[in-house]
């Protein structure tokens, strides 16, 4: 039998969760097009500078429209990866390198333009850090825009994609998964790419199943052919049965009825079975993310990222600037609680504003607290703003990528210091992300400068495994659900009984381990404002166990 009628199963890694169905489209050109080098004449320098000069405005205006767009229409986060495409493809000393391209080998600009960025793609995948390597897709991407732009050519590859169909396609570059925002398919299977990926991040925000790590997909699933995508596993069906397809639809029924029951039941109090309140808030980026988490029933914010007021800034926003941002972002939480964290650059991070050395692994360099404390005049500014919001709302500050105490006791000193030029009495409460393995197991002395923990799990696991969570090449070692992290967690709050902990990270949203987190003595969980009614009802359904 062969494999277009032939029933099995292929076994990825889930990106972004969901249930679908659908026919496969096998797509094979997504990576742009191919050509060998086109000469020109000595007399056609001047032209083809002319013509990549006008290329450039042209993607350029593209870029900061698409940027508004996936801002507006999917994640104030996700905007800067075209914000960050739109700096690249204006940076003078790669516009020279092209331009000395021409010039030195008479090509066209189109050929320039390929042969450049391919070097830099090359250079970008030779680097240590996975976040540098990652960079390659962006080159890629930006290459094949600039490409098309000189070429002519305005119709996407994806333009003609079927309605309803599971497309199977070797990667996706960040303006492929945004172009599928507006294109209704049923899901996503990719050979390449890892969890933290630009595509795997877009995905998720778009709420379109997607499962990455599928070897040799291009020439294993046949075009045409039925699919079921159970991307909460990571499992495709190819040529499913009768047998198979009843029960994966009643599958997908009794999600969806769970759903729709949770929602019916979003505003009510998440009490578990022995008694327990646990406070359900949501992780913000935007004016829209705290209206949809309040109709989800979210008893506040628990995290509002302050990152995207600085995007795309030549110089950094004042404190009234950032006053007035919160203000617009958070006007449908007033009256409530609402936890603040301090800008969280560096990294994969960086703001054009501030000079950056350059780190062989930037995850274990400059970042979060560490950049802030090096820029006094940036700690200073934001704790401003956050304080003057505090004369209108219940506001908590938290501090990112803690290692010592003398991480939080900076801050602590700069909140007394502005609060009593403001006079601004009682002071927010203050609090320390942990992220590092350091800062779980020296809970006792960051108490004294710090009314509450909040753990980032995404990067404490990362930093407890030594795995990159962004390179697929060591994502086996990369499980936020090991006994590593909760023993971690039951250690802080063995340290600290009497501190409230809560927990920030994408584990937060994993209905199957909010048990485990109860039974660890965490009693705020703060997730995706979608998220809101299944975590409080899985809260519901469960008890906290023998922690406090």
């Amino acid at each position: 039998m062969t494999d277009s009628l032939r029933t099995f199963m292929l076994k990825g890694v889930p990106v972004s969760p969901g249930l679908a169905e659908g026919l496969i489209y096998v797509h094979q050109t997504l990576l742009g097009p191919i050509d060998v080098p086109v000469s020109i004449v000595r007399g056609n320098v001047e032209e083809e500078f002319s013509r990549l000069d006008d290329a450039t405005a042209s993607i350029s205006n593209d870029l900061l429209a698409l940027a508004t767009r996936v801002e507006k229409e999917i994640d104030t986060r996700l905007s800067l990866v075209f914000e960050a495409h739109q700096l690249i493809a204006n940076d003078p000393t790669l516009r020279e390198e092209i331009r000395k391209e021409i010039a030195d080998n008479l090509i066209s600009a189109g050929s320039a333009v390929k042969t450049v960025f391919l070097r830099w793609e090359k250079r970008f995948l030779l680097m240590e850090s996975q976040v540098a390597r990652d960079k390659s897709d962006d080159m890629h991407d930006i290459a094949i825009r600039l490409r098309n732009a000189l070429a002519g050519i305005t119709v996407h590859p994806l333009d003609r994609i079927p309605a309803g169909c599971v497309l199977a396609v070797s990667r996706l570059l960040p303006s492929d998964t945004v172009f599928l925002a507006s294109r209704p398919i049923a899901a996503i299977l990719l050979e390449h790419g890892s969890i933290a990926s630009h595509a795997a991040l877009f995905t998720r925000e778009m709420g379109l199943p997607c499962i990455t790590g599928l070897p040799d997909l291009m020439n294993t699933v046949p075009d045409g052919a039925p699919a079921l995508v159970d991307a909460d596993d990571g499992t495709v069906t190819i040529n499913p049965g009768m047998p198979q397809i009843e029960i994966f639809q009643k599958q997908v029924a009794y999600k969806e009825d769970f759903l729709a029951y949770a929602r019916d039941r979003a505003t009510l109090p998440a009490i578990t079975r022995d008694g327990i309140t646990v406070s359900v808030l949501a992780n913000v980026n935007s004016r829209e993310d705290t209206e949809n988490a309040m109709l989800n029933g979210a008893k506040g914010v628990g995290l509002y990222r302050m990152e995207h007021s600085y995007l795309g800034c030549v110089v950094p926003p004042s404190a009234g600037e950032l006053l007035g941002e919160m203000r617009w972002t958070l006007e449908a939480v007033r009256g409530r609680s609402v936890c603040v964290r301090l800008l969280d650059i560096g990294a994969d991070k960086p703001m054009p504003f501030i000079r950056f050395m350059v780190e062989s692994n930037p995850s274990l360099g400059r970042r979060g607290i560490r950049l802030l404390r090096e820029y006094p005049d940036l700690l200073d500014a934001h704790v401003r703003a956050v304080l003057e919001l505090s004369r209108e709302f219940d506001v908590r500050i938290l501090v990112p990528m803690v290692t010592v105490s003398g991480d939080v006791e900076v801050v602590r000193e700069s909140l007394v210091r502005i609060g009593a030029e403001l006079e601004i009495y009682p002071l927010p409460k203050l609090g320390a992300m942990i992220e590092t393995p350091a800062a779980a197991l020296s809970a006792r002395k960051l108490a004294p400068y710090v009314d509450f923990l909040s753990f980032g799990t995404n990067d404490l696991t990362q930093y407890a495994f030594a795995a990159d969570r962004e390179n697929a090449a060591v994502g086996q070692y990369f499980d936020d659900a090991s006994d590593v992290i909760f023993r971690l967690m039951q250690a802080t709050h063995d340290d600290v009984p009497g501190m409230p902990l809560s927990v920030c990270g994408e584990l937060a949203g994993r209905l199957e381990h909010i048990p485990r987190l109860l039974q660890c003595g965490i009693r705020t969980l703060s997730v995706a404002p979608k998220l809101v009614p299944l975590v409080k009802e899985a809260i519901r359904n469960t008890s906290c166990g023998k922690s406090a």
